[in-house]
């Protein structure tokens, strides 16, 4: 899938506007008051946790949970919110996401309007993923050679234990898969110094988002190595801190026998 984005980047917000008027999407740092200037299906996140999928009305945005982040996608005017909300939480639930006060998913969509807020949805969710706020588990092709069924991968305690190293793109680190929800990066890491750019030159999705990330830890890192543990919510953040993305982390990944964390994980 490709799709070309017009992109702002502030301390506290980032404006992502899809091409052909297709729609916003505005992720919020939550500072106070929070004003949406048309109305929207909104994403709210705890220490980058979903915990909530809703729509809002135009004006100050107002809701009783704790959340330190908003996602709000204003679409295009063919695209349903009622439906788009819909299909976003079921995918959400299906995906093992706990949300609080999901919303009850009663409207019906037509089957003729099937496919035109799936593909919306696809859409949105290839996006944010891109910019590291995955609504479901990331789903990577199996080693071996192709087979009908897509891989997932499955955290267990066992696999919690284990120690895997990562030594790609002038980066090197250990990492564990430590909690069901958290990757944990090990003190003295070696992180890649500068992002890859594009063919004229500009950053890609991968290499901002990757920044994005090491913002957020800048007090742990010096001179290109991490100076304390480091918690990461991802494969593929971890991936996006160390050496801005580019390659399937999950084959990066790598215990002392030399067996990957997908050939660990992978069902």
């Amino acid at each position: 899938m490709e799709i070309q984005l017009n992109v702002r980047i502030t301390e506290t917000k980032t404006s992502i506007e899809m091409s052909n008027n297709y729609g916003t999407i505005t992720i919020i740092e939550n500072s106070g008051n929070i004003a949406l200037d048309q109305p929207a299906v909104y994403i709210l996140l705890k220490d980058n946790t979903v915990i909530s999928i809703g729509k809002s009305e135009t004006g100050t945005f107002q809701n009783e949970l704790d959340f330190n982040k908003i996602i709000t996608i204003a679409p295009s005017w063919d695209i349903e919110l009622d439906y788009l909300m819909q299909q976003l939480t079921t995918d959400a639930i299906e995906n093992g996401i706990q949300l609080i006060a999901p919303s009850q998913l009663e409207t019906k969509i037509p089957a003729s309007y099937q496919k035109t807020v799936t593909t919306y949805k696809d859409e949105v969710l290839f996006i944010l993923e891109k910019f590291g706020y995955p609504l479901k588990q990331k789903e990577e092709p199996k080693k071996e050679k192709a087979k009908p069924a897509k891989a997932r991968h499955k955290w267990t305690k066992e696999v919690s234990q284990i120690e895997f190293f990562i030594d790609t793109r002038d980066s090197k680190a250990t990492a564990l898969w430590h909690k069901r929800n958290e990757m944990l990066l090990k003190a003295g890491a070696t992180i890649m110094a500068n992002p890859p750019l594009n063919k004229d030159g500009s950053l890609g999705f991968s290499a901002k988002m990757g920044q994005r990330i090491r913002e957020d830890h800048k007090d742990k890192v010096k001179n290109n190595r991490t100076t304390e543990d480091i918690i990461l919510k991802s494969v593929n953040e971890v991936g996006l801190f160390l050496y801005f993305g580019g390659t399937n982390s999950w084959l990066e990944l790598i215990d002392a026998n030399g067996k990957t964390l997908n050939e660990w994980t992978v069902v």
